[in-house]
């Protein structure tokens, strides 16, 4: 969505959460811009109550955040995620909002086709990650990572692991303990937010982390957990090995591999930091 310029010279407010790790914006911030409304409020309860009419609960179940207005001061203000805003869009007639409806259907129409045919999102990923100006080279480990944490988290669905929290749980696992960090520290490392870790990690990163979920990938096959709580040991002895592994390299360069740099260096100028 590079290219919608939509918001641009526009104040949106925003809040970010650092427990769901999304940002929330503000409902009236948004549709004040869509549609030039100089009581874009009035708008948004208009619109509430046809969508509540509708049966649209996804946008009208919204959250309440404290927000800076222009007087100065702090009031409730009904805020909505990513999802929500989009699906927020689609239910408003204005030009302004048309450049979002266009992304949306070519979105869905690439997601159809790469359900016939999973090569496209292969193809797609290259070139978006062209566009972002990372090499080749770092592509093509990114695009290995996605194959080998698909290996893994098949793995970890037929030993009764469930998606969502419980593969969040065994990740973290992992990563803490090839790379000292857990997730979240590792992504406060790289000042990052909702951004994809991976995304932001060097090569070295980026085959140590491949390295120590393929492990633990091979020491599960061999193992044969049936619970959380047995690939919970399991994610800890893949980490470990690629820990140790990690702290040797370590040892031999005197630079740390896990960098602070995230994708602003990786596509421009790079720089490393020394062990202290």
């Amino acid at each position: 969505m590079s290219n919608v310029k939509l918001f641009e010279h526009k104040q949106i407010r925003s809040a970010w959460n650092e427990g769901e790790e999304k940002w929330y914006f503000s409902i009236v911030d948004v549709i004040g811009v869509l549609t030039d409304s100089s009581k874009p409020g009035n708008y948004w309860k208009v619109l509430k109550h046809r969508l509540l009419k509708e049966g649209n609960q996804s946008v009208t179940n919204c959250n309440q955040l404290k927000l800076q207005s222009a007087d100065g001061k702090f009031y409730n203000t009904d805020v909505g995620n990513t999802e929500q805003l989009l699906r927020l869009i689609q239910s408003i007639p204005s030009p302004k909002a048309e450049p979002f409806k266009l992304w949306l259907a070519q979105v869905g129409y690439e997601r159809i086709e790469e359900t016939e045919n999973p090569e496209l999102s292969f193809d797609r990923a290259m070139q978006t990650y062209l566009q972002k100006g990372y090499s080749k080279a770092w592509i093509n480990q990114r695009l290995k990572s996605i194959e080998v944490r698909k290996e893994l988290t098949d793995e970890w669905e037929n030993s009764g692991v469930k998606k969502g929290n419980e593969f969040a749980i065994l990740t973290d696992i992992i990563t803490k303990a090839w790379s000292g960090k857990t997730v979240k520290e590792y992504k406060k490392h790289k000042n990052l937010k909702k951004e994809s870790l991976r995304d932001h990690m060097t090569n070295l990163e980026l085959v140590l982390n491949m390295l120590a979920e393929a492990t633990t990938t091979e020491i599960s096959k061999e193992k044969k957990p049936k619970n959380l709580t047995e690939n919970k040991i399991i994610a800890q002895q893949g980490g470990i090995i690629v820990g140790n592994t990690r702290k040797q390299i370590e040892a031999k360069t005197g630079k740390k591999i896990v960098s602070p740099n995230n994708a602003k260096e990786l596509t421009g100028k790079k720089n490393t930091k020394k062990l202290k």
